[in-house]
C-alpha cells in the first residue's frame, strides 16, 4: 500500500474502532468491507484480524471488570472446534460470497423460533454461538452482527457487560482468524510490520476516545442505535455483494 492509502486506512481504523468502542459492534463490519475493496481476501483478513484483536483487546482491558468469564470461555470452546475442522479444509471464500454472507448474518439470529430466548449467560448457548461465529469469521471476516444479536436479545447483561464480554470473545475469534489466513491456508496473507503497528495504534486511539460516550449512554439508547446501525450496514453489504456477483455477467 502507498503511504497515502496507509494514512487513509489508519483514519478509517480510528473511526471504526471508535464506533465499535461505543456499541461493541458495527466498526468491524465497516472495516472489513473497506479492506476487501483494496486488498486480496487473505491479506484483508489478516490486517482486519490484527486491527480487531487490538481494538477488542484494548476495549476488554478498559472494561475488564465487567467481563463475564464463564460465557466467554464457553464461546472459545466452540471456536476451537471449528478452527480444528477448517484447518483440514483450508477453504478461502470469494469476495462476493463473503460480502453477501456478511450482509445476511445480522438477520440469522432474528430468524430463530419465537420461543427461543437467547441467553448470553448460558454456557451451552455460548459454545453453540462460538461454533457458528467462528465459521462466519472464516467465511466473512466478522461474526459481530450475529454475536451482537445474541447479546442484545438476551436482556441479561447491561451495555458495559455486553461490550466487555463480547470483546473477550472477539479477541480469541480474530486471533484464530489470523492464524488461519496468516499461516494455515496455502495463499496465506502477508502483512507489513509497519502497517500492523499503525493498525494497532489506530485501534487503541479510537477505542480510548469512545469510553466517555459509552458511559454517558443509557441501555435503551445503546440497544436502539446498535440495532439500527447493524441493520443499515447489513443491507449495504447485501447490495454490494449482489452487484459484484451479477456485474461480470452483464460485462461478458
Amino acid at each position: 500500500m502507498s503511504p497515502l492509502l496507509v494514512a487513509v486506512v489508519c483514519l478509517i481504523m480510528v473511526a471504526t474502532s471508535f464506533l465499535s468502542g461505543i456499541f461493541g459492534m458495527a466498526g468491524g463490519m465497516i472495516l472489513i468491507g473497506v479492506l476487501l475493496a483494496i486488498l486480496p481476501l487473505p491479506q484483508a483478513m489478516v490486517l482486519h484480524a490484527v486491527t480487531q484483536m487490538a481494538s477488542n483487546g484494548w476495549r476488554g482491558l478498559l472494561w475488564w471488570r465487567y467481563i463475564r468469564w464463564r460465557p466467554a470461555l464457553a464461546y472459545v470452546v466452540g471456536c476451537v472446534v471449528v478452527l480444528a475442522i477448517w484447518s483440514f479444509a483450508r477453504y478461502v471464500p470469494e469476495k462476493p460470497a463473503a460480502l453477501l454472507l456478511l450482509g445476511v448474518t445480522p438477520f440469522l439470529a432474528r430468524l430463530t423460533p419465537a420461543g427461543f430466548q437467547p441467553d448470553p449467560t448460558n454456557p451451552l448457548q455460548c459454545a453453540a454461538y462460538g461454533v457458528i461465529c467462528m465459521t462466519l469469521l472464516l467465511m466473512t471476516g466478522v461474526s459481530g452482527p450475529l454475536l451482537d444479536t445474541f447479546f442484545l436479545g438476551g436482556g441479561r447483561m447491561d451495555r458495559r457487560e455486553i461490550v466487555a464480554t463480547k470483546a473477550a470473545c472477539q479477541v480469541f475469534g480474530h486471533a484464530a482468524k489470523l492464524l488461519y489466513f496468516g499461516g494455515i491456508v496455502e495463499q496465506a496473507g502477508m502483512l507489513d510490520p509497519v502497517v500492523a503497528t499503525l493498525a494497532v495504534v489506530a485501534s487503541a486511539v479510537g477505542t480510548s476516545l469512545s469510553t466517555r460516550v459509552l458511559g454517558a449512554m443509557s441501555d435503551g439508547q445503546y440497544r436502539l442505535w446498535a440495532n439500527r446501525i447493524v441493520t443499515t450496514i447489513a443491507f449495504y453489504y447485501i447490495g454490494h455483494g449482489s452487484f459484484l456477483l451479477i456485474a461480470p455477467r452483464f460485462s461478458a
